[in-house]
């Protein structure tokens, strides 16, 4: 069998429950529906940070962000000693690579991101839609040759609309890329990396107009959830603690959807030219996101030091036809950065012996049942915020989830959460400091450690010796 084309299809800060198909009759993701009929949609896949770089970083490498020693947004450059991406494994191996949009494995403050040993021959970057300087920044500079004004369109009250915005600028560039020639026998890989539905909340008023605030569910708030917080005051998140009304949250959630319903129309673009251009058969199509977004959940909205559902677990639906299973649901946990073995894997390239992520194959072709795939999942946040953005002094964290149960661990802090999500699913009655679950509280620090600390400890170089 030939190897197959391959478009990884990222959007920024999008929350899992934001599928129709699977479950939220208030978005408009027909696009998305249809993939998840056509293929294999985790319910429980687990980003590795809840921030852009320490998790981009964990899917491009296969590895946890604390191994490849870049936790932190805003990082100058990108560790010297890290191993290659998978781009540059795949380009190795005669994939021609692109990217388009952002890519943060180093900061994008004020200039054009630096680029590194990657592997893509194609390269269309912009990080944020705001972003305008002089050259390198391909959405600003296409902008202006469609005769457009950015600063002007942002400050009207239309927004950014549709044809001069970021999001179809990058499925364009989709769009070209896919349509290139190319000899007969190479394949491609195409990472998409889509700025929304990332704040600010502002998308075309042709979008918002459609989502009306009066028709939210509005976010998975209890009046409980503000003493939790208030005890978690110490430990940095971009925004201060309020109720759903305070915060604004149902206007949100409204403009949320209406980001997501614009990405849905853009990508089933996209998904078109994919089709014209030759047999679909060919493509294995990835749709995900590098992390969640609280949206008024527990009185929180953005992101930070923080490991709740809406946060820290993402949309990850895998088509290729004829070859992967078709309208399967995984309800078994996964990681965001098995994705990284998993397309070394489809693409006939061998899995290097120290990824930590792992193949998801075996459920995709239906050797195995989605129910469980790993035992559990790890997510960090390692003093990954600036505190520009939370005003904090810095802060450490971990979350481990076996089973029903989900422990975070506030290091230095002497404080942290245990949740029983089949009984508690969106997590409003903390069991930290409940006497009867101590023992378990005790068991899953241990075990967290064990498994998600000493075990992927980077040791240093290969043992040559036995002395």
């Amino acid at each position: 069998m030939s190897r197959p084309n391959i478009l990884f299809f990222c959007t920024d800060q999008q929350r899992f429950d934001t599928i129709g198909a699977l479950g939220n009759p208030h978005v408009h993701t027909p696009t998305l529906d249809r993939l998840v009929s056509e293929g294999t949609a985790f319910r429980n896949c687990y980003c590795q940070s809840p921030i852009c770089t320490p998790s981009r970083s964990s899917f491009m490498t296969g590895l946890y962000p604390s191994r490849v020693h870049n936790t932190r947004n805003g990082n100058d450059t990108f560790p010297t000693d890290a191993p290659p991406l998978i781009s540059k494994l795949l380009a190795d191996q005669g994939y021609d690579c692109g990217n388009i949009g952002k890519f943060h494995l180093t900061s994008s403050g004020k200039r054009t991101e630096p680029r590194l040993d990657d592997g893509y021959r194609y390269w269309q970057f912009s990080h944020a839609p705001r972003d305008d300087w002089e050259s390198g920044h391909h959405y600003a500079d296409w902008v202006k040759q469609k005769g457009g004004d950015l600063n002007a369109m942002r400050e009207s009250d239309e927004h950014v609309p549709t044809e001069y915005h970021q999001t179809t600028w990058g499925c364009e560039k989709a769009m070209e890329f896919i349509s290139e020639d190319r000899p007969a026998d190479q394949p491609w890989f195409l990472t998409v990396n889509i700025y929304d539905p990332h704040p600010p909340f502002i998308p075309p008023k042709s979008y918002a107009d459609r989502f009306d605030p009066a028709d939210m569910p509005g976010p998975h708030f209890e009046p409980s959830d503000l003493a939790t917080q208030e005890a978690l005051a110490d430990v940095d998140f971009q925004n201060e603690l309020k109720t759903p009304e305070e915060h604004d949250a149902y206007q949100k959630q409204a403009l949320y959807y209406a980001m997501i319903a614009q990405i849905d129309d853009q990508f089933a673009r996209v998904l078109q030219c994919l089709e014209e251009s030759g047999p679909k058969e060919n493509t294995v199509v990835i749709f995900t996101s590098d992390h969640g977004e609280t949206l008024g959940d527990h009185g929180l909205m953005y992101k930070g030091c923080r490991f709740y559902e809406g946060l820290i677990k993402v949309p990850l639906i895998i088509r290729w036809p004829d070859t992967f299973q078709a309208d399967q649901e995984a309800d078994g946990l996964v990681e965001l950065l098995d994705l990284s073995a998993t397309i070394l894997d489809v693409a006939g390239i061998d899995i290097p012996d120290y990824f930590q992520g792992q193949s998801l194959r075996p459920i995709l072709d239906g050797s195995q049942s989605g129910e469980h795939f790993r035992d559990s999942a790890r997510c960090e946040y390692f003093d990954s915020l600036d505190p520009f953005f939370t005003g904090g002094t810095g802060a450490y964290g971990t979350m481990y989830r076996r089973g029903d149960y989900k422990l975070s661990v506030y290091h230095g802090k002497g404080i942290g959460e245990l949740y029983d999500l089949k009984n508690d699913p969106w997590e409003h009655r903390n069991l930290w400091d409940s006497a009867e679950h101590a023992s378990l509280k005790a068991e899953l620090i241990a075990e967290s450690f064990d498994q998600h600390v000493l075990l992927t400890t980077d040791v240093g170089s290969k043992r040559i010796a036995p002395m």
